[in-house]
């Protein structure tokens, strides 16, 4: 008898979004790019894809994949502990500490509204102007023809 593995087909995806500490601008372009760098990573050992990031001085959105055996909170966590360390580590003696406000907001994102919060998401910078870091976000490159490229959904 053969046995087989069936992968199961799943789609949860997650808008969040964190703010520093009192809703401090603590964070410049340099803070932006180890932001951009570290959040990511830190969500690959818990099976999550982030799939955009908006950074601005004072918070920060996310819009990603994540496995139905993902431990959200958790993971929200080891996003706002690992990324706090990473960045005070990086920044030097004069700049004030990165610091995280207690909490997040999480919202579902149905897979029909995925290029809306994308968007949403990737715009932070125009949606609060007061708040949007010189320098950030990096020209974006131009979407390859690639087959698949910009697809959110595999």
């Amino acid at each position: 008898m053969v046995s087989v593995v069936w992968s199961m087909y799943h789609r949860l995806y997650l808008h969040v979004v964190w703010t520093t500490l009192c809703r401090e601008p603590l964070i410049d372009a340099v803070t932006a790019r180890l932001l951009a760098d570290q959040i990511p990573l830190s969500g690959r050992a818990d099976r999550a894809l982030v799939l955009e990031l908006g950074i601005v001085s004072t918070h920060l959105h996310l819009l990603a994949k994540f496995h139905p055996t993902t431990r959200i909170p958790e993971l929200l966590q080891r996003f706002k502990g690992t990324s706090a360390h990473v960045a005070n580590r990086s920044r030097a003696p004069s700049h004030r500490p990165l610091k995280w406000a207690k909490g997040y907001s999480v919202s579902s994102v149905g897979e029909r509204s995925l290029d809306l919060v994308a968007a949403y998401v990737r715009n932070q910078h125009l949606h609060h102007p007061l708040d949007a870091i010189a320098g950030w976000p990096p020209p974006r490159p131009a979407l390859s023809s690639a087959p698949g490229s910009g697809d959110y959904r595999k």
